[in-house]
């Protein structure tokens, strides 16, 4: 060990303990030590309490007026225990980080994939990666069972297992250079089981971003507003890389206030375009939209990372977190009571008009990314691990963006379950039941035969203004004309989908925190374009993460194409990316019935059959590392989710109801085809009803069988790993010594900004050399020095 620099003169005794460094003298990371103070005790006991109370108000004692502040409450209170006291614990019983490990971010900083990131910048970007559709429209469409059930699997989902996952995944990516859960696969459990479990992640993977990216073109189609301000995040998102890069290195805060009054600048700016003669100019159609989404996604996903789609995805959190945070303080100012009831007799029957099914298993099919998602995986197994400069900030981007990612959740659901149930149900029931009119809509909310949480059959009611500005209080198809009046839509009936019903919420609970009921309409549509972007920053990360996983795959065969950041390697696997999910996307806004709309339904139950093959990849390396008492922890969650999955899929392939089994509507529309359909029209439609569930029903068989051959092969090795005294050993790449320091939470500790500072005098004095020139980290602006290392 070098002698004491004049900077370490500077520490106390006690903080100079907890600092680590390399031989030099350099420091490389910082060991927390929290002593337990009678302040620190209380606060813990007060957000135990509050989240007790808040469990007790929504599972317990119920009754007619459950206010839905509680959904907040109950949400920040279990969130901060989880990230506290389970995360640390799964991380010093199985990850045990080592900031003397230099990640592969610092190994191999090319500037273009592998580049070390500001912890801040980072988290922003893997939240928005992992923040789809799922947070948004799968709490909306699982509100139709009851506020409860979709809370529950929320918030201890993602607990026990969607934080596991991602924190655990993204560890082991980090410690295996950034691999995919793929090659993970291959390494870990296998030629054979890795072959399998990579085909079958890919395919999936290719639904999973057609699905994705077909919410967004819904949601950007004829909306001026929505591609004006969409669209203006990518030049803000290159001036801001370019800016970090190279006009002001480091400058985090500096160049996220910039970022943020542009963002809002392109917002407010995008109604007014929307009104003006430009305006006409920007209503793309579906088709359009699609190329100009698949063209996008080939570009953030070949370009250097730095450029493009890490500043978008961070300029984009600031949308999306922003937006939700905005809609909790809603809540709680509003307090609006849930007109949900906590159960709905759709629990028990699976009949309800939204989707089909049973509680068990479909609300965890329909619930997916708020609690628990195999996309995830990708992402931490994909862009960020080539990103994250200490194996400390993992627990912080891992755990915590997941944490994040449920809260979304729970508001998407508040702000549903606060609407009225004849309004909820007369949005999201298909027109084949409404008839796509207000009057038809009465007519099957009150054939519907659910009732409200004091008992009572359900009725249509909205609550508004007359012309006057007096309140009014309107009932049946009149309310629901006047919903689409307040709106700014020509009708809100049948809209399904999920993401309309939330617009509808939020702007509902908005409004009467500003501007009134004439503002719902900027409000609706507001929540239109926060849901498009919500969804885009995850389809354009996802792609890459799915270049990464073909090259991966291609790299066994090919090895040149093991290098990431070989551009001919990452050109082509990005255009077969694209084509593939391009193609499936395209045929979904084509033909209404093919396409995406044949593989929606697959959705689910991909996603989360990527989610089994990641915990049990982690399982089996758990396994292998020697760590078998901890096996629990991810063994758990991987145990419920195949259960879920296999269940699911069992009664997708298998069930005689039509509305359920595939096979069984595949049988019912050949039967009417064979008994004669005399209108063109319908017989076409039948004909491409029987082609899509064949299609269904095949590929749900396909998956399955896959699956269930990849748990045969891990559990062969795992027998192995246990029969072999002193293990098989890991596919972990050696451990090299770092020389970089960044602090391994989002908000640093006094010593860690001690640190940070001594960092930043090593810069100045020419002792420390910037990782890829200098680009990230923070001399300037907040937080410091992450991302500088010594000098060899």
């Amino acid at each position: 060990m070098a002698q004491a620099t004049v900077e370490e003169q500077d520490y106390t005794d006690e903080e100079r303990a907890q600092v680590v460094r390399a031989q030099d003298g350099t420091p490389v990371g910082v060991v927390p030590r929290q002593r337990w103070t009678p302040v620190r005790i209380a606060v813990w006991v007060a957000i135990s309490l509050a989240g007790a109370v808040g469990w007790t108000m929504l599972a317990v004692v119920r009754g007619e007026q459950v206010n839905t502040i509680w959904f907040v409450v109950t949400a920040v209170a279990t969130y901060a225990i989880a990230y506290r006291f389970y995360a640390l614990y799964v991380q010093r019983r199985i990850m045990r980080p080592d900031d003397t490990r230099a990640t592969p971010a610092e190994r191999v900083d090319n500037g273009r994939d592998f580049d070390p990131t500001d912890r801040r910048v980072l988290y922003g970007h893997h939240f928005a990666a992992i923040a789809g559709a799922g947070p948004l429209v799968g709490p909306v469409l699982a509100a139709q069972m009851g506020y409860l059930p979709g809370t529950l699997w929320i918030i201890l989902g993602v607990v026990v297992a969607g934080g596991v996952q991602d924190m655990l995944v993204l560890f082991f990516s980090t410690r295996r250079g950034g691999r995919s859960l793929g090659q993970m696969a291959r390494d870990e459990i296998g030629r054979f089981g890795g072959t399998v479990a990579m085909v079958v992640v890919f395919v999936m993977l290719m639904i999973v971003l057609a699905v994705l990216a077909m919410v967004c073109v819904n949601a950007l189609a004829e909306s001026p507003w929505g591609v004006f301000s969409v669209g203006c995040t990518i030049p803000i998102a290159l001036l801001m890389g370019l800016y970090l890069r190279f006009v002001r290195p480091g400058a985090v805060t500096e160049v996220s206030v910039i970022g943020f009054v542009l963002l809002i600048a392109a917002i407010v700016g995008g109604r007014w375009v929307a009104e003006s003669s430009w305006g006409e100019h920007l209503h793309l159609s579906p088709v359009t939209l699609t190329w100009a989404v698949v063209i996008y996604g080939f570009f953030a996903a070949v370009l250097p990372v730095w450029l493009l789609l890490t500043p978008r995805d961070y300029l984009s959190t600031f949308m999306k977190v922003g937006t939700i945070l905005v809609l909790a303080l809603g809540i709680v100012l509003v307090r609006p009571i849930a007109q949900m009831p906590a159960v709905t007799e759709f629990a028990s029957n699976g009949e309800g008009p939204v989707f089909a099914g049973a509680l068990f298993p479909f609300l965890f099919i329909t619930i997916a990314c708020g609690a628990l998602s195999g996309m995830h995986a990708m992402v931490a197994s994909g862009t960020t691990p080539k990103m994250v400069q200490k194996e400390s900030q993992v627990r912080m981007i891992g755990y915590g963006g997941m944490l994040m990612e449920s809260f979304v959740a729970i508001m998407a659901l508040a702000a549903a379950v606060s609407l009225n149930q004849g309004v909820y149900f007369s949005m999201n029931a298909p027109a084949v039941m409404t008839e796509g009119t207000s009057i038809g809509a009465e007519a099957a909310i009150a054939d519907l035969g659910v009732t409200d949480a004091a008992g009572d059959p359900v009725e249509i009611r909205w609550e508004s203004e007359d012309a006057d500005g007096n309140p009014v209080s309107l009932t049946g198809a009149e309310a629901l004309d006047k919903v689409a009046e307040d709106v700014g839509e020509p009708s809100v009936v049948s809209r399904t989908g999920g993401a309309p019903t939330l617009a509808v919420g939020m702007a509902n609970i908005l409004h009467q925190v500003v501007g009134g009921t004439g503002m719902m309409s900027f409000w609706y549509h507001f929540a239109i374009m926060f849901e498009a972007l919500f969804i885009l920053s995850a389809v354009d990360a996802v792609t890459r993460v799915a270049r990464f996983q073909l090259s991966d795959a291609i790299g066994n065969w090919v090895p040149r194409f093991r290098d990431p950041s070989w551009l001919v390697g990452g050109w082509i696997s990005t255009a077969v990316v694209v084509s593939a999910w391009g193609s499936l996307l395209l045929m979904g806004v084509t033909d209404p019935l093919g396409g995406i709309r044949t593989l929606y339904p697959l959705f689910g139950i991909a996603n989360q059959l990527i989610a089994a093959v990641a915990l049990l990849v982690v399982t089996v390396m758990v396994v292998r590392k020697g760590y078998v008492r901890w096996a629990w922890i991810p063994l758990v969650p991987l145990a419920w989710d195949t259960v879920v999955t296999f269940t699911a899929s069992y009664q997708k392939i298998f069930s005689s109801v039509p509305a359920i089994g595939y096979w069984a509507q595949h049988r019912q529309y050949r039967q009417l085809i064979a008994d004669g359909i005399d209108d063109p029209a319908a017989l076409a439609d039948a004909r491409a009803v029987v082609r899509n569930t064949a299609i269904q029903g095949t590929l749900s068989i396909l998956f399955v069988v896959l699956v269930a051959t990849l748990f045969v092969a891990a559990i062969v090795t795992v027998a192995r790993a246990l029969r072999t005294p002193g293990g098989i050993g890991t596919s972990e790449d050696p451990a090299e010594p770092s020389r970089l320091y960044a602090p391994g939470q989002l908000f640093a500790s006094p010593l860690e900004r001690k640190v940070e500072a001594e960092f930043a005098r090593m810069v100045e004095e020419g002792r420390v050399a910037p990782v890829g020139g200098g680009h990230r980290g923070g001399g300037h602006g907040a937080g410091g020095s992450g991302g500088k290392r010594a000098r060899s």
